[in-house]
């Protein structure tokens, strides 16, 4: 354990080499943003760096349907150097990015204890954002949200989970309805999503595999502080998606504030003072965001500001107050009211990659970053969805099939469009789930690991305390062959095999 805490505290930090002496590009984080600006950069007379704290670029906006055992999660998340194979200019680094140094120029990761520091030219930091539970962090322990592979992991199990443990119960008489409620905090689109998706699930997927439950009675409840489903698509859009919903067996709950939440339900309380309580096992929190550490670990060494959500307030062309070098993209950063969506982290790095090809060729500055809106769409289930492009306002199956192609586009990958549009099929024309498998191990590892002192880096060696023990090992073992080959050596000459030796015939 003593060789664990001392990885956990770091190890001797280790320079990655200069791989030329030509501009050396980094880039923190392998989303949206991270992928493109890396991509982006392909032709330039650079190297560039990704240091990412996942081996793998994760398309976000589907995480909901690995969740519900849509599709697998190799389906959205390609290992990005196999996405990177091809781009002979940029490489790959796994690592969680602790530190950045603006001054020193370096930029510091860690994985399991092992620390390397990356030196850079110019930097590209889009580290994107996490689950926000408003002050209330121990609400993750029952109520997970939707931003890794891990979280949509551990939903798929608890989703699944429940319903299995209600036929084990139900199959004993016991009451099980808290077993088959289902919560979904947050009417955004993820929760929006989620809760349409679960009511289906029940609904339809799985009504004939079980026989002391009907799966059909299961309760999906969607809450929300907000007035109305859907802020950022407007009142009308809001409205038309509440009732879908509600049509699909979705309980809509609005004006509603969690104010607790444990193992076996939620309190929510309403604007009048009236607090009631909901008794469900499975909780998906689908509400709030919140900008990545780096975002508060820039802030302190440029003096940019922070907003309450922890995004970096940076400068029109995207760079650090005093620091031209450095660009922030995507959903940490805090400039004219951007959204936290994709085309936000996709336009601004690809438009920091071009500023910096620009710098190099001796080009004059760009223009300001200036967003172009793609639209936002979220799908309600199968065959229904709401899009908003512009002042156009679509609902429906056209919205569904504009939601298909959208997302089929940026789904990276020919051999994962390909798959992904084959589970499509046999979830939303027929009936089947191909993603169902689940393992405790799924639910449960992520709580385990919490509860070590310093994660998963108490169940590894320090690299020099390992090191050491396996040289004292291999000594011993040395000695332990030469003896033996010795003693081989001297019975085949004295002739003694086969025959008793002194002490044997006495």
């Amino acid at each position: 354990m003593a060789a664990a805490q001392s990885a956990a505290q770091g190890s001797t930090d280790r320079f990655a080499e200069r791989r030329s002496d030509r501009h050396q590009v980094v880039v923190v984080g392998s989303g949206f943003g991270g992928l493109f600006g890396t991509k982006a950069l392909r032709r330039a007379d650079v190297d560039v760096t990704m240091v990412a704290k996942t081996t793998h670029h994760l398309f976000q906006p589907l995480l909901y349907q690995v969740a519900t055992g849509i599709l697998s999660e190799g389906e959205i998340a390609p290992p990005t150097r196999e996405v990177l194979s091809g781009q002979r200019n940029a490489q790959v680094l796994l690592g969680e990015v602790t530190g950045i140094d603006l001054d020193r120029r370096t930029v510091t990761s860690q994985v399991l204890g092992r620390e390397t520091v990356t030196p850079y030219d110019s930097l590209i930091v889009a580290a994107g954002a996490g689950q926000s539970y408003f002050g209330n962090d121990r609400f993750a322990e029952f109520a997970p949200g939707m931003k890794s592979i891990d979280d949509a992991l551990e939903l798929r199990g608890r989703i699944f989970g429940a319903f299995e443990l209600a036929e084990l119960g139900a199959s004993r008489g016991e009451n099980v309805d808290h077993l088959l409620t289902f919560v979904v905090v947050g009417a955004g689109p993820t929760g929006v999503e989620m809760a349409g998706q679960i009511a289906e699930l029940a609904h339809r997927t799985l009504r004939r595999d079980f026989r002391a439950i009907n799966t059909r009675e299961a309760r999906v409840v969607l809450i929300d502080a907000a007035p109305q489903v859907l802020p950022p698509f407007g009142a009308k859009l809001g409205e038309k998606t509440k009732r879908e919903l509600e049509k699909l067996g979705v309980e809509v709950v609005l004006g509603a504030m969690v104010t607790d939440l444990d193992e076996r339900g939620l309190e929510m309380k309403f604007k009048d003072g009236r607090v009631e309580r909901l008794e469900a096992v499975t909780k998906i929190w689908a509400a709030g965001v919140q900008g990545s550490p780096l975002g508060k670990l820039l802030a302190e060494q440029c003096g940019a500001p922070l907003d309450r959500a922890g995004r970096i307030g940076v400068n029109p062309d995207l760079t650090l107050p005093g620091y031209p070098e450095v660009f922030v993209v995507g959903d940490m950063i805090s400039l004219d009211n951007l959204p936290g969506v994709a085309q936000v982290a996709i336009q601004g790095a690809k438009y920091a990659a071009k500023t910096i090809v620009g710098r190099l060729e001796g080009k004059p500055p760009k223009e300001p970053f200036k967003y172009f809106d793609r639209g936002s769409m979220a799908i309600i289930s199968r065959f229904r969805a709401v899009a908003l492009i512009g002042k156009l306002r679509v609902t429906g199956f056209l919205a569904w099939l504009m939601w298909l192609a959208l997302h089929l586009i940026y789904i990276t990958g020919f051999k994962s469009r390909v798959t992904a549009l084959m589970h499509w099929a046999v979830s939303f024309i027929g009936r089947g789930r191909s993603e169902r498998t689940t393992t405790e191990q799924q639910i449960f590892a992520r709580a385990a690991l919490a509860r070590l002192d310093h994660g998963a880096a108490d169940l590894v060696s320090d690299p020099g305390a390992y090191d050491a023990q396996a040289d004292a090992a291999e000594r011993s073992r040395r000695e332990e062959l030469e003896a033996t080959a010795r003693e081989e050596a001297r019975l085949t000459d004295a002739r003694e095999r086969g025959t008793r030796t002194a002490s044997e015939r006495v």
